[in-house]
């Protein structure tokens, strides 16, 4: 497969795993500086991808080297047979050659004749993503979506200000303990993927969410390298004995990135417990086991909805960096040739 133009002097195929992982990471770092990856993390995607999921992707070769990275795929946290996620992701140092064009018509082809009514990508306002989100814009995207990024640095926070919130947690009967902690309880895995699934339910994502398969969901959550489970913290009623969440009621991780910053995942606690500052105490957990353990920087991204959350970020001393914008397509009525 070549491009439309034979003098750009560059092909698209498919990826030759696993001696492509390493220039395909060094373009998604170069082209999405933000949210870096690593060879071994694009190796683990494909190894833990559900197969019930489709999913192709296409690079760019000029030269000998891979200068582009794309693709598409069903949207498993929002699963409907016609809606796909995916991307295309140019080196710098090769824009402005048709290459994103050509990989965004092949894309598009392959997305139309799978019948697909909406494609869904991800973006943001900062510098580097401007001529990505022109280039969408230009064909017809639009936003549908927005996701506060905001971030704090355990350096500049006293932690010690949350004294009493810790004694109040307590003393209404919840403990705070870490996955690390956990390992030994034989239900953790199976009652935080129940109690997942229940917070995600309330969790304002603008776009209807599905919950996967047990098997699937430890496979990408608890059994990610990236995850710092002595980090990340369970709040456990002992004596409940809930028929699906046994004794736990919330939960808080952080995920440790590439670069050494850190990221909240889910934060939250069932509809039972809310209003006593569980949740907030659970972060906290978090960022005093990281502050012991050296410090660092934690980023959180929010919806706009979820006006409780920001709100309690805010006072924990999160403050705003970005805006991540998800934009969609729809495709229907649309013609092939039109697509380009």
């Amino acid at each position: 497969m070549t491009t439309p133009s034979s003098t750009l002097l560059s092909t698209l195929r498919e990826p030759r795993l696993p001696d492509d992982y390493g220039e395909m990471a060094a373009v998604l770092n170069a082209s999405r500086p933000d949210w870096p990856t690593t060879p071994e993390d694009l190796a683990r995607e494909d190894q833990i991808h559900d197969p019930a999921m489709f999913r192709t992707r296409l690079v760019a070769e000029q030269g000998g080297r891979v200068v582009a990275v794309a693709g598409f795929g069903h949207d498993s946290h929002s699963y409907e047979d016609w809606r796909y996620w995916g991307g295309i992701n140019v080196h710098p140092d090769a824009r402005g050659q048709g290459i994103g064009t050509a990989l965004y018509s092949e894309l598009l082809r392959q997305a139309a004749e799978r019948g697909a009514r909406e494609l869904r990508t991800g973006s943001s306002d900062q510098p580097h993503d401007a001529v990505g989100r022109a280039f969408l814009e230009r064909r017809g995207w639009s936003v549908a979506w927005e996701r506060y990024e905001s971030q704090l640095s355990t350096a500049d926070l006293d932690l010690g200000t949350f004294d009493e919130l810790f004694r109040q947690v307590e003393e209404s009967g919840v403990r705070l303990i870490s996955l690390t902690e956990l390992e030994g309880d034989p239900e953790r895995d199976r009652q935080l993927w129940e109690l997942d699934s229940l917070l995600f339910e309330d969790v304002p994502l603008g776009t209807p969410f599905t919950k996967k398969a047990l098997e699937q969901w430890v496979k990408e959550e608890m059994d990610d390298p990236h995850l710092a489970k002595e980090l990340s913290f369970v709040a456990v009623r002992p004596g409940l004995r809930d028929p699906l969440l046994g004794d736990y009621i919330g939960y808080s991780t952080l995920g440790r990135a590439p670069d050494g910053t850190y990221y909240i995942g889910m934060t939250g606690v069932r509809r039972e417990d809310r209003g006593r500052g569980i949740a907030k105490a659970l972060k906290v957990a978090a960022m005093r086991a990281l502050h012991a353990a050296g410090g660092g920087v934690i980023k959180t991204f929010n919806d706009p909805p979820n006006v409780a959350m920001l709100g309690m970020n805010a006072a924990l001393g999160f403050r705003r960096t970005a805006t991540r914008y998800r934009y969609e397509l729809r495709l229907d009525g649309l013609k092939l040739g039109g697509l380009a």
